[in-house]
């Protein structure tokens, strides 16, 4: 039967919001340590303070590069690559260059996610790239994207960064984030060894559970406390 331990190991408990501080970074860290999840997904300047602050917990570090929107040239990308790494990240989340993607420049692509995951291999790191599908929304898209994260051998394919926002018709902002159609096409166009990590919108146990159904096996969650209390709750008693 499921336990609540396993539902921790399937989080990466992210720290990302442009307004956090290094009181909430403690704070995020705290929670991360307390139910140990598989790693706090932090912004590169933040990978010291927070490897820091769990030294000895068992939850790893996981930094963001690119990101959110995955502008940078490659050679900034695989310099940031190794400054998280080197700092003590062992998990790297890729923003992909979307404009690169959305004009079909799949030689670009392909080679900066070599560049990016040679960088990760060096320092003993793994990658996941993030697809970002609220602006890559056309499925052939994705599905080349899932072929060569597999050509590269990448370790992880991830939906979102939960901040890709549209503008919609009445001015406001909003994402979609993991969706259940993105997530089982990643996983029937990825290779069985490429992992599938959801993104952007997943805050209930059951949102969790549904994504694991779906082929997912890490979840990006800000909702960590809410998460794992209801799985012990519910698998623990």
């Amino acid at each position: 039967m499921l336990k609540s331990k396993e539902i921790a190991l399937m989080i990466d408990h992210s720290v990302l919001h442009p307004t956090f501080t290094d009181v909430d970074l403690i704070y995020h860290c705290s929670i991360a340590a307390r139910y140990k999840v598989a790693t706090v997904c932090v912004k590169p300047y933040a990978v010291k303070q927070a490897t820091a602050l769990l030294l000895n917990s068992g939850v790893k570090i996981c930094a963001v590069i690119g990101f959110p929107h995955g502008n940078s040239t490659t050679d900034v990308k695989v310099f940031e690559t190794g400054q998280v790494c080197a700092d003590g990240a062992s998990e790297v989340d890729m923003v992909v260059n979307i404009g690169k993607v959305l004009g079909g420049d799949w030689d670009y692509v392909s080679n900066e996610i070599k560049a990016i995951h040679n960088t990760c291999l060096k320092n003993n790191s793994i990658l996941k790239v993030i697809v970002e599908t609220d602006f890559v929304t056309n499925d052939e898209d994705k599905i080349k994207l899932c072929r060569i994260c597999s050509e590269q051998n990448v370790e992880f394919v991830k939906t979102s960064t939960g901040y890709g926002f549209l503008k919609g018709t009445d001015g406001k902002y909003y994402y979609n984030g993991a969706t259940e159609h993105d997530i089982k096409l990643m996983r029937k166009h990825c290779s069985p060894s490429v992992q599938i990590k959801a993104a952007g919108g997943i805050r209930t146990l059951d949102q969790l559970l549904k994504a694991r159904e779906w082929g997912a096996t890490r979840i990006g969650a800000s909702a960590t406390g809410e998460i794992m209390n209801e799985a012990m709750n519910r698998f623990d008693q």
